[in-house]
């Protein structure tokens, strides 16, 4: 588990209050002269998690008395770079942007910053540009720590109660992301001492992350890929654990061992992670299948990057407290992370239910 130091949301959230108030004293009008608009960028509507960051960004902008402009790409790059030039031509005064491919936006942002048009980057950074001006986000690293703890905790090889050898497969999310390697090698440096002690085995051998990656962090092609394991390597072993990054490849997963008969008696599915406590996942978590979840709650975000927006809206440093973790290949971009949380069948109630994130008539 990482010792290292993290403000608590609710400490942090306390700051940027009073810090983004003093600062910026009166929101609405920055003094344009106009209405002032903020164009949000979001990836795709294919997953309930992206369309929640947008409405709550949405709520968050507005109630600085902003407008807004929220547009989805559908997973395109090139229609993701072309609703943001709209954006620019349309005069927006500031840009949020969680990409689809990271590293394709460097040109349209050389013109966002020669119509000084300030540009956040949400949940995931945007790469080879020096005109990403902040990023909000949650602590990337941990969300890995988070699952490789779960993992091993559940298999109770930390305690030694049980021993090994189990059998793992391993799964990351999308290669365009950068966020998937932060998710990844913070969950291996944690399982790779595991895996060189024989305590756990990966029968493909797939352990680096141009192995295992999932473009798009698509359900389907993860289903694809677990079915050509279990064919290849598992007809006379069964899987013990499977480190899975995210909600919807999880539920791919799942499909996947169901078809090769887990789940059914004698045959229990293996201990599954996931990201983003997704309804159905969460239902899954209740039915005892998908194991656990990492529980990044997106209204702490966009509320977040809303007080960053206004920040730099009337031309003052947002409060961050990340300077050193987040080179996107041009330079460190200032951050502000939020902490995630590990979600079970145990605490899935408080966490999620109890918190407000998640209606109970939507895991009826």
């Amino acid at each position: 588990m990482s010792m290292r130091t993290r403000t608590t949301v609710a400490a942090a959230m306390s700051v940027v209050v009073s810090l983004s108030l003093a600062a910026c004293g009166e929101s609405g009008d920055a003094g344009s002269g106009g209405a002032t608009t903020v164009g949000i960028a979001m990836p795709t509507t294919t997953s309930q998690r992206w369309i929640d960051d947008g409405r709550n960004m949405v709520t968050q902008i507005e109630g600085f008395g902003y407008e807004t402009s929220l547009k989805y790409a559908e997973d395109d790059p090139k229609t993701q770079v072309e609703q943001v030039e709209a954006m620019i031509d349309q005069g927006v005064d500031a840009l949020v942007i969680a990409s689809v491919d990271g590293r394709s936006l460097t040109d349209v942002l050389r013109r966002a910053e020669s119509a000084h048009i300030p540009v956040i980057s949400y949940d995931r950074l945007i790469l080879n540009s020096s005109d990403v001006d902040y990023y909000a986000t949650f602590d990337n690293e941990q969300v890995g720590e988070l699952q490789a703890d779960f993992l091993i905790e559940r298999l109770g090889l930390v305690n030694g109660s049980k021993k090994g050898p189990f059998n793992i497969e391993v799964f990351a999310g999308s290669p365009d992301d950068n966020n998937t390697g932060y998710f990844f090698e913070s969950a291996m440096r944690i399982l790779q001492p595991y895996i060189e002690s024989g305590d756990l085995v990966v029968k493909s051998g797939q352990t680096e992350m141009e192995q295992v990656t999932t473009l798009r962090w698509d359900g389907v092609r993860a289903k694809k890929r677990m079915n050509e394991l279990l064919d290849s390597d598992y007809a006379n072993e069964r899987v013990d654990a499977v480190l899975s990054p995210y909600d919807g490849i999880s539920r791919g997963i799942i499909e996947a061992l169901k078809a090769h008969g887990y789940g059914d008696e004698g045959k229990r599915l293996p201990i599954i992670t996931g990201q983003d406590a997704e309804p159905l996942s969460v239902k899954s978590i209740m039915a005892g299948e998908q194991a656990q979840t990492v529980y990044k709650d997106t209204r702490e975000l966009a509320l977040i990057t809303s007080y960053m927006v206004n920040s730099v809206i009337h031309n003052k440093k947002p409060v961050i407290n990340d300077t050193s973790s987040y080179d996107n290949g041009e330079k460190v971009v200032p951050a502000y992370l939020l902490e995630p949380v590990s979600v079970d069948k145990g605490n899935y109630r408080k966490e999620l239910v109890e918190s407000g994130y998640i209606d109970k008539s939507d895991l009826d």
